[in-house]
C-alpha cells in the first residue's frame, strides 16, 4: 500500500468527530511483488472482497462523517485490478468527496487511464519511487520495468496537470540513495515527496529500519531541504519529525502565528487511528494500514460509530493514555509517535514508539504524572 499525505488544512479540526483521511484498500490484488508490501499482495482478488454494492454503501458511509468530509485514498494492491473503480469513483465524487488514488505502476497504468482518472474528477495520483535507478527501485518492487513505468506515469499526469505525490521508502537498505532520488525528482514534475519510513509488519519484516539516530539525522536534512525544494516533503509513521521541525522553526526565530502557517503544522496532532482511518480489502475497520487492530467490519458496524467510540479508537485519540516515554512527552499532543511501530515491535499501540530518541523533560514527566493536560500550543511560545 502506498499512502497518500493531506492537502492543508485548519488545525480547528476536530479529529476524535472525523478523520481527515480514508484509506480504503480497494482490492489486494497486484501484479507487483514489493518487498515491503503491508498488505502482502497477491495476484488475485480476496474471494470476500468488499462487493460493488458494499463499496458504495462504504463511499455513503464515508460521506456521513458529515463536513468537512474525509479526503478518501483508493489504494491495494492495485486500485486498477477492480474493475468497477470507475464506478465507484464517480460514486464517491457525486457524494461530495475528494478522491485520490495509488495505483501500482504496471502496465495497466498508461497514459490513458491516467487521463481517464482525472476526467473522473480524481484529485492526484501517488506513485512510488524507491530507488534512483531502475536496478535499486525493481528490486524493491519486484518486477523488472517498474521505474520506467513510473517516470512515464509521472510524465502523463504532468502533461495532463494531475498533481502527483510520490512515496519513497526509508529503510537501512534505501537510506544512503535518499539524496540521488532526491536529484531525480527535481527533474520531474511533483507536487510531494513523502518519506516513508519503515514500519515492519507484511513483508516489510524482511527488511530494516533505520536506527533512532539515523532517523534523526534524516529528519534535520528533510527539514533544511524543506525550504529549498520544487515541491512539498512530508514524513509517514514519523511523527517525531514535528519536534525537530517545531525547534527548528523556533531556532530559525519564528513566532508561534508564523509557525500556525507553516506546512508543518498542519499536520500536528494527526496520528494512526486520530485523523487517520483505514478499510481493509474486506472490509475490516483500522486505525490505519500499518495498526493491523480490527475494530469491526463495515459489513455489520456503522463506520461513524467505530470511528467516534470503539474503545480501541477512543484510547488512541487520547495521548495521556500513551505509555512510557511517548506517555510522558511534552510533544505527545503534536506527535504521539508512530502507533503502528509501537504495536509492531511491543504488540501494545499505546506504548512507545521506539524510533524516537528523545528523551522527554523532566517537567513534562512531573506535568503527566499529575494528569494535568498539555495542548502543544504552548511549546511555540
Amino acid at each position: 500500500m502506498q499512502q497518500m499525505s493531506h492537502p492543508l488544512q485548519p488545525l480547528t479540526r476536530h479529529y476524535a468527530e472525523r478523520p481527515l483521511l480514508v484509506y480504503w484498500e480497494m482490492t489486494q490484488a497486484c501484479a507487483l511483488a514489493c518487498r515491503h508490501c503491508r498488505a502482502e499482495a497477491m495476484p488475485f482478488h480476496h474471494p470476500l472482497e468488499l462487493t460493488t454494492t458494499e463499496g458504495q454503501q462504504l463511499l455513503e458511509r464515508i460521506a456521513a462523517f458529515g463536513d468537512p468530509q474525509p479526503h478518501l485514498v483508493l489504494t491495494g494492491g492495485d486500485p486498477l485490478q477492480r474493475t468497477d473503480l470507475f464506478d465507484l469513483i464517480d460514486k464517491a465524487r457525486a457524494l461530495g468527496l475528494k478522491v485520490s488514488i495509488t495505483p501500482s505502476a504496471t502496465p495497466n497504468l498508461t497514459g490513458a487511464v491516467i487521463a481517464q482518472l482525472k476526467a473522473h474528477g480524481l484529485q492526484s495520483l501517488g506513485l512510488s519511487l524507491d530507488g534512483s535507478t531502475a536496478i535499486q527501485h525493481d528490486a524493491v518492487r519486484g518486477v523488472a520495468g517498474c521505474f520506467e513505468r513510473t517516470r512515464e506515469a509521472i510524465a502523463a499526469a504532468a502533461e495532463i496537470s494531475l498533481p502527483v505525490q510520490i512515496n519513497t521508502l526509508v529503510t537501512n537498505e534505501t537510506a544512503d540513495d535518499l539524496p540521488a532520488i532526491y536529484e531525480h525528482l527535481r527533474s520531474l514534475k511533483v507536487m510531494r515527496w513523502s518519506l516513508f519510513f519503515l514500519v515492519a509488519m507484511g513483508r516489510g519484516r524482511g527488511l530494516q529500519e533505520v536506527s533512532p539516530e539515523s532517523g534523526e539525522s534524516l529528519m534535520h536534512w528533510v527539514y533544511e531541504l524543506s525550504g529549498q525544494a520544487p515541491f512539498a516533503i512530508k514524513t509517514t509513521e514519523a511523527p517525531s519529525y514535528r519536534r525537530v521541525a517545531l525547534n527548528r522553526l523556533r531556532q530559525a526565530g519564528m513566532t508561534p502565528e508564523q509557525i500556525r502557517r507553516t506546512s508543518a503544522y498542519q499536520g500536528f496532532g494527526i496520528r494512526d487511528g486520530y485523523g487517520i482511518m483505514f478499510i481493509s480489502n474486506t472490509g475490516d475497520i483500522y486505525p490505519s494500514g500499518f495498526l493491523p487492530l480490527g475494530s469491526g467490519n463495515v459489513r455489520v458496524e456503522d463506520l461513524t460509530e467505530i470511528y467516534r467510540r470503539a474503545p480501541l479508537f477512543r484510547r488512541l485519540h487520547d495521548p495521556d493514555q500513551f505509555k512510557g516515554k511517548c506517555g510522558a512527552c511534552e510533544y505527545r499532543r503534536l506527535c504521539g509517535g508512530s502507533r503502528a511501530r509501537a504495536f509492531a515491535h511491543t504488540g501494545d499501540p499505546l506504548e512507545s514508539d521506539p524510533f524516537c530518541p528523545y528523551q522527554p523533560a523532566r517537567e513534562a514527566i512531573e506535568t503527566f504524572i499529575t494528569c494535568r493536560p498539555l495542548p502543544f500550543d504552548h511549546l511555540m511560545c
